[in-house]
């Protein structure tokens, strides 16, 4: 099998990759080349992995990153909330035309139809919300990030329609431990306010503690990922875009959890600092949702808040609390 990771520096590409090579499999079938792309040379990966530096938003670099025909493609590529918010043009070109350009190259080579496994957003949704947004529930968003993955969503089932591809829209919660450095995405400080104080440093929050979010944790982004890769897509039929589970929890239930795992020193860490620009930006993201097809096919996520920064804490910090010791 042959598979292809966009955006393989980011923090989804990498750790799939890291997954993939360390499985060595996907589905019962042994990996026989992994092609990790980004406009940044992808790195820290060992194993028979290439490494590609490319931006697949310029004419030609998609067609030639699919030569090799690879099995299933991970379309993981893309610029985050904020940044496509505040940079409209560079958000349509990456989002959006990147993903149409991989779209088309796909199309282009005869007798070929890859698995994409395309990682959109609940961003495709907007308010009013109902209590627990269902499958039914109408995508109209209200940022230009989940306007231009609300739009790969529909290429997506278009070109599925069309035997060009078998693919499968996976709407990833906001994802939280994510792992490093701060970055662009409004969604940011949900990470923040919990991977800061674990290794004790300050993390400021700029919204009310009220507020609700819909979370998933990297490992359940990853199992979401190879679930779409190796599940049977015949049971989606034409619906091919699909709401993950998670966890719906306020800020501060998050940080009730942090104290219980990392104790109040931790949780003194936090500073409370209203931004009204993100607090705008958030008040418009769905709070909760009703995953019951996607659990029903067999994806599925965290149990709780606790379990998630545990696992942040295996997989990040070797098992232990720096700060807490």
């Amino acid at each position: 099998m042959r598979i292809l990771i966009t955006g393989a520096a980011g923090m989804i590409g990498r750790k799939l990759a890291q997954r993939l090579g360390k499985d060595g499999h996907l589905g019962g079938r042994g990996i026989s080349a992994l092609t990790l792309t980004d406009v940044v040379a992808p790195a820290g990966f060992g194993g028979p992995v290439e490494r590609d530096t490319s931006d697949i938003a310029t004419p030609g670099e998609a067609a030639r990153l699919i030569a090799a025909r690879p099995d299933v493609i991970f379309h993981t590529a893309g610029i985050v909330s904020g940044e496509a918010e505040s940079d409209f043009d560079k958000g349509y070109r990456v989002n959006l035309d990147g993903s149409r350009l991989l779209l088309e190259a796909i199309r282009q080579v005869p007798a070929y139809r890859p698995r994409l496994v395309f990682t959109s957003s609940i961003a495709a949704f907007g308010a009013p919300f109902p209590d627990a947004i269902d499958d039914e529930f109408l995508t109209a968003p209200l940022t230009s990030y989940g306007t231009q993955k609300a739009m790969v969503e529909l290429l997506l089932a278009d070109y599925t329609r069309r035997c060009f591809i078998d693919g499968v829209g996976i709407r990833l919660p906001t994802i939280c431990i994510r792992p490093g450095l701060p970055n662009k995405a409004a969604s940011g400080f949900f990470s923040n306010i919990l991977r800061e104080p674990l290794v004790g440093r300050e993390a400021v929050l700029p919204v009310a503690g009220t507020v609700r979010a819909w979370h998933a944790s990297p490992r359940a982004a990853i199992g979401f990922l190879i679930h779409a890769a190796t599940m049977d897509t015949a049971s989606l039929g034409a619906r091919r875009n699909l709401n993950m589970p998670g966890l719906s929890a306020t800020v501060d239930e998050q940080i009730a959890a942090l104290g219980r795992v990392a104790g109040d020193a931790a949780v003194k860490l936090i500073r409370r600092e209203i931004d009204p620009v993100i607090a705008h930006m958030v008040d418009g993201w769905p709070r909760n949702f009703d995953a019951s097809r996607a659990l029903g096919l067999g994806f599925g996520a965290d149990a709780s808040f606790d379990e998630i920064i545990r696992n942040h804490i295996v997989d990040e910090l070797e098992g232990r609390v720096p700060f807490k010791e």
